[in-house]
This record gives C-alpha cells, sequence and structure tokens, in this order.
C-alpha cells in the first residue's frame, strides 16, 4: 500500500504483522542468498580449473579422472563439451560455432571468478548481478525449449533472484557492500556499486 505526504512523496507503509524481526530475518535470508549463488559460480570457476569431479572430469562412461586433461589448466575446454554435444534449439548453430574457443573458454571463467567473487564479498552487486543475468539468459537459451518445463528453468529463476539481490542491495548484508559503496571509486563510480 502507498500513501503519498504532503511533500507527494511516495513511501511505504508498513503492514501491521511486518515487525522489525521479519525485516532482520529477510536482509539474513537475502545475504544467505547471495552468498550461496556465489558459490555455485565460483565453485563452478574451481571444479572446470581442477577437474574435480564434481561435473568436470567425469567421462560419459562415468570414470573419474580428477585433476587430468579435462581440466582447464591441462588444456580442458570448460565450453566445448556442452556448446558442441548439448546445444540444441534455435541457437545452436551459434553455439556450436563458439564451442571450445579460447575467447568463449576466457570469457565464461573469468565470468564465473568474477560473479562468484563479487556476490560471496558484497561487492559490484549490479556489475556482478547483471553479468550473472546474461550468463544465465545464455546458458537457458543453449537448450529451447528446457527439458524440464516449455519456458522456465533453473536458469531463469537464477536469473531473476539475482536482479533482486541487485535491487534489494543485498551486499549490506553479511557482506561488503556498505563499506564498498563509501569507496571512492565506487562514488565516482556508482555502476560499480
Amino acid at each position: 500500500m502507498t500513501v503519498l505526504h504532503h511533500n507527494h512523496v511516495a513511501d511505504t507503509v508498513r503492514a501491521p504483522e511486518q515487525s522489525e524481526g521479519a525485516n532482520v530475518l529477510a536482509h539474513r535470508a537475502l545475504g544467505a542468498l547471495r552468498i550461496a549463488f556465489g558459490f555455485t559460480f565460483l565453485w563452478a570457476f574451481i571444479d572446470k580449473t581442477f577437474a574435480l569431479g564434481y561435473h568436470t572430469g567425469v567421462d560419459p562412461t562415468g570414470t573419474l579422472d580428477r585433476f587430468g586433461s579435462a581440466a582447464w589448466i591441462h588444456g580442458g575446454s570448460p565450453t566445448e563439451g556442452f556448446l558442441k554435444f548439448g546445444a540444441n534449439g534455435p541457437f545452436d548453430g551459434f553455439y556450436h560455432s563458439i564451442a571450445g574457443a579460447a575467447i568463449t573458454d576466457w570469457l565464461f571463467m573469468l565470468g564465473l571468478l568474477g560473479i562468484g567473487t563479487a556476490l560471496i564479498l558484497g561487492i559490484g552487486m549490479r556489475a556482478a548481478c547483471a553479468a550473472g543475468v546474461v550468463m544465465y539468459l545464455m546458458m537457458w537459451s543453449v537448450v529451447m525449449p528446457p527439458e524440464t518445463n516449455p519456458l522456465v528453468d533453473d536458469h531463469i529463476l537464477g536469473a531473476i533472484s539475482l536482479v533482486v539481490l541487485a535491487a534489494l542491495s543485498a551486499g549490506n548484508t553479511w557482506g561488503f557492500g556498505r563499506i564498498w559503496a563509501q569507496t571512492k571509486l565506487v562514488q565516482e563510480n556508482p555502476i560499480l556499486k
């Protein structure tokens, strides 16, 4: 519910059942969600870099080869397998054409590292979440329609969640968002908030 004050500035009126405790709980839930999303991005980077066997380093027969040839540090491509063999739908030609290219691998891996680190630390939330949304939407468009639903899958839910995290300044709870926002760099470049 919105009320206009005498100065014509809209202000949200808090529902009677909404308490400070609920507000604190909401901020903590957003902080936990931010850290969890950050860990998924950072873990994907680590697993693809070293082939730890949680997705990278397991061949189609199920044989595990940790730190083996699938590891990015040993020349494995973090994008080739999925984009070359998993892409299906209206954009599969595009994804097949970029599968395993060095620029694709580097952009993907730097994206995972940067987004994951920023989310865990709670800094650069706008940029990290925007990049995460783009990454999620691209991953969603690799297989169309999604296998479990004609339109919405976990990539769409992830993209929406990142928008919420950025919009609600989730980096301020259990993160360095407030400190980051006060730096001269961010003051002069608010997009970095």
